[in-house]
């Protein structure tokens, strides 16, 4: 589609894009993803974010990102690569599909990007944020790493000089070229396989299911960590055909060993007209998946349930707890194995892992505004936004809030003059009734309650949501709908 509109300020400039063939006449044909786009000068791929310019394939979005946030690793539907793991969860814009339940659409969806959503960072900076905050994996996720290659591909290679390990959360719609430009960087690729249903595919996701099963394939046979998830959409793929056809890709093309997630849907976007996966249509999948003979299957966006916990496969212990986004690892060595039986659990260490700062009790004296949240039907995760305006060093805290006290020892988070930082804070424990943010008043901040794993953009708290349990706000509106 040429573009007609007045370019936004993050469509302004681009970057020479990897992957181009040169077709004669000033044509480009990308082979970033399966479907080779074919692109005229003044034209946009289907993602929108890479283009012709000139003759010359650019990429638009390189360098362009949703804030930098800290999460855990569980956040990414990694579950057997160092438990409880804090991450640099880093997203862009645009995406290779245009899913109709697509939970990050307002940055997915390049039309939808507005420019005060947008921030500007350098593979250099990316790497900077991870060691000053003693953060060891970079997370490239959120609405997808595939349409952000160059920039993907240039920061890993800057992460992994320094140490620091590189996840890839993706739907994974991408092209085998593409595919060994990262195996080289990445660590771990955690591939969101949408259906195991072709037409459901096609129709759902605007993409096709193959080159997602091959290229899972690929990742695995080169010795990568690989875990796979898929979505139970309620009444469309939350069934037993879902589960063996999972099952059974996982055994035959992969490895029984595969960690296997079974993720609760929320309604969103263009889908908001049904309910959550009932959790028991979940529950059924992870038994089914079981007894074809995977050994480390999961449930996922679920709480209060054995299913996310890690069980010894040798002698039965419990390894790993899980509630939420939280993990405590209780049985796991350093190379990976049970420390009861020491069958191998199948699971990978990162070495020397910093621990985050606490503090028992917030500096006396200290000028701080202390705001709190309480959880409430499904929101069990906040995101919580600080700048540092002052010229010098300051600290911000949390802590967490459970039934009769406010006590407990407080998380620290260092922010040097001018940064601005987003973490998150997701219900630990079942008492748990919320968080308690302490911020100097030097600082400027704001709270965003937070879906299941984290999305992009979320809305302050004080904007509320449509539905608690149903779907977080900004809610889309079909531009065709009539009033």
């Amino acid at each position: 589609m040429t573009q007609t509109a007045p370019l936004k300020k993050w469509q302004e400039k681009g970057y020479p894009a990897r992957l181009q063939e040169d077709l004669g006449d000033g044509i480009v044909r990308c082979h970033l993803s399966p479907r080779n786009c074919r692109i005229r000068p003044g034209q946009h791929g289907f993602c929108m974010v890479r283009a012709n310019r000139d003759g010359k394939l650019v990429s638009l979005n390189y360098g362009r990102s949703v804030h930098a946030t800290e999460e855990t690793i569980e956040t990414e539907a990694v579950f057997h690569y160092e438990p409880g793991a804090r991450i640099l969860s880093m997203g862009n814009i645009g995406c290779m599909l245009n899913c109709d339940y697509c939970h990050n659409w307002k940055t997915s969806q390049a039309r939808f990007v507005e420019d005060k959503d947008v921030f500007y960072y350098t593979p250099e900076e990316v790497v900077d944020i991870a060691k000053r905050h003693g953060i060891k994996v970079i997370s490239w996720t959120y609405n997808d790493p595939v349409v952000w290659h160059e920039f993907v591909v240039e920061s890993a290679k800057l992460a992994q000089e320094a140490g620091i390990v590189n996840l890839y959360k993706s739907a994974f719609f991408i092209s085998p070229e593409a595919i060994e430009e990262l195996i080289p960087v990445i660590d771990i690729f955690s591939i969101s396989i949408k259906s195991m249903d072709p037409k459901y595919y096609r129709k759902i996701t605007k993409g096709w299911i193959e080159p997602v099963l091959d290229g899972a394939e690929l990742v695995y046979r080169a010795g990568r960590h690989v875990e796979v998830s898929t979505l139970m959409v309620t009444d469309l793929s939350d069934d037993e055909k879902t589960a063996r056809a999972m099952a059974s890709f996982v055994g035959e093309r992969l490895g029984a060993e595969v960690p296997t997630h079974f993720v609760r849907f929320h309604p969103d976007y263009k889908m908001t007209n049904t309910i959550r996966t009932p959790v028991e249509r979940l529950e059924k999948a992870r038994r089914i998946a079981l007894e074809m003979g995977l050994q480390n299957v999961y449930l996922g966006n679920v709480y209060d349930t054995d299913s996310t916990n890690t069980y010894c496969h040798g002698c039965g212990d419990l390894l790993v707890t899980r509630y939420g986004l939280n993990a405590n690892v209780l049985g796991v060595s350093a190379d990976g194995h049970c420390v009861k039986c020491s069958a191998d659990a199948n699971m990978r260490r990162i070495a020397d892992v910093p621990k985050a700062s606490v503090v028992d009790a917030l500096p006396a004296g200290a000028d701080l505004d202390i705001a709190t949240f309480d959880w409430y039907g499904d929101i069990r995760a906040l995101h919580v936004q600080v700048r540092n305006d002052s010229s010098q060093l300051d600290r911000v805290y949390h802590r967490r809030n459970r039934p009769g006290t406010r006590g407990g020892s407080w998380g620290v988070i260092n922010l040097r003059p001018g940064e601005s930082y987003r973490f998150i804070a997701a219900k630990s424990t079942l008492d748990e009734v919320g968080v308690a943010v302490a911020v100097p008043r030097t600082c400027t901040s704001s709270l965003h309650q937070v879906f299941d794993r984290a999305h992009f953009p979320t809305l302050e708290v004080d904007a509320g949501t449509l539905n608690a349990d149903v779907t977080p706000l900004p809610l889309y509106v079909n531009p065709r709908a009539k009033d």
